[in-house]
């Protein structure tokens, strides 16, 4: 068995080919869920739903974000609404009082349905009124997202990171925002202090999470920041990645990043803006996968291939470099 971590689109682009290398089955995926939000009574889960709709075939792969085909009618309607009230398009968060209460793994990211300032698709909100009512009924999230997993027939196990809430929020010099704020609506644009991944020091991976990282660890071309520190946030998945073979993709191309805020972001928390800075950020990962026009030197094996990914057979040819960097730390791949 060999585990992926997964946050933003990276992990999904490089699992899209992995069919051909590593099993489905024996491939379990654990995903960032420090990006949730609540937004209008409804728990959206970005990066477990780029994984899902990724696996299930349904993806929109030109935008790696909600269903492809899928109408805005709903969308469109609550934020004509919204005009036609005059009300403020926001974002607009709830009140202090309602992000502590309510339904548990929500808290510290609940928005108003005012406007939504995330486009939601009908069949994509589908899901989100199924998962959100299904936490209602008292399933966990990890119970949730199998049964999502299961209607969508997908074959890889997608597993949140934690039951427990951790919302990322970005203090910036506009002061702190939620990441789906600072990414979706203000397209990354405010000056970036420091990163909190509120909730972490009270969250606890699952056992299912727990198991899984028994296993050697990929972590993709993810953002470290966003997409693998609020995982790391939380001492047990750390103290796991410790202690097991883990090979790192890295997102950047020397100091050019592939796409995201994660440059920005990584000389916000210290680190720079580049392989070197991931490395460092990484001081868990055994060996890496770079791309053959990175020049940057390791302390660690690495495996150098075109890590350009956009389609199936990007995939499989970065996973097959995977593949030969876990060989390089004596993991062992059936």
């Amino acid at each position: 068995m060999v585990t992926f971590l997964a946050g933003g689109t990276g992990t999904p682009k490089l699992l899209w080919g992995a069919d051909g290398v590593f099993d489905p089955g024996e491939t379990p995926v654990v995903c960032n869920t420090g990006d949730d939000v609540e937004m209008g009574g409804l728990l959206v889960c970005p990066d477990v739903d780029t994984v899902l709709f990724s696996e299930g075939g349904i993806l929109d792969r030109e935008t790696w974000w909600g269903i492809g085909g899928d109408s805005t009618e709903t969308h469109g309607a609550i934020g004509e609404l919204a005009e036609d009230a005059g009300l403020d398009p926001g974002p607009r968060y709830l009140s202090d009082d309602a992000q502590t209460s309510g339904r548990e793994i929500a808290r510290w990211r609940r928005f108003s349905g005012v406007a939504e300032f995330m486009e939601l698709g009908d069949r994509d909100r589908a899901v989100h009124v199924t998962r959100t009512g299904l936490l209602d009924e008292g399933k966990t999230l990890t119970e949730t997202t199998a049964t999502l997993a299961e209607a969508l027939g997908v074959d890889r196990p997608v597993l949140p990171m934690s039951d427990d809430p951790v919302a990322t929020i970005v203090h910036t010099d506009e002061g702190p925002m939620h990441f789906q704020e600072f990414w979706v609506h203000r397209r990354a644009e405010p000056s970036v202090d420091r990163v909190e991944y509120r909730g972490a020091d009270g969250a606890e991976p699952t056992s299912a999470v727990r198991e899984a990282l028994d296993a050697p660890v990929v972590i993709g071309p993810s953002n470290p920041v966003t997409s693998i520190g609020p995982m790391v946030a939380m001492d047990a998945v750390r103290a796991a990645l410790e202690s097991t073979p883990v090979v790192a993709v890295s997102p950047f191309v020397g100091d050019r990043i592939f796409s995201g805020p994660a440059g920005k972001l990584l000389e916000a928390t210290g680190y720079e803006a580049s392989t070197a800075g991931v490395a460092e950020a990484y001081p868990y990962a055994d060996a890496f996968v770079l791309d053959t026009d990175d020049d940057t030197e390791l302390d660690r094996p690495t495996v150098r291939t075109d890590t350009e990914l956009g389609s199936p057979a990007d995939g499989e040819r970065v996973c097959r470099a995977v593949r030969e960097a876990l060989g390089t730390v004596g993991a062992e791949v059936v």
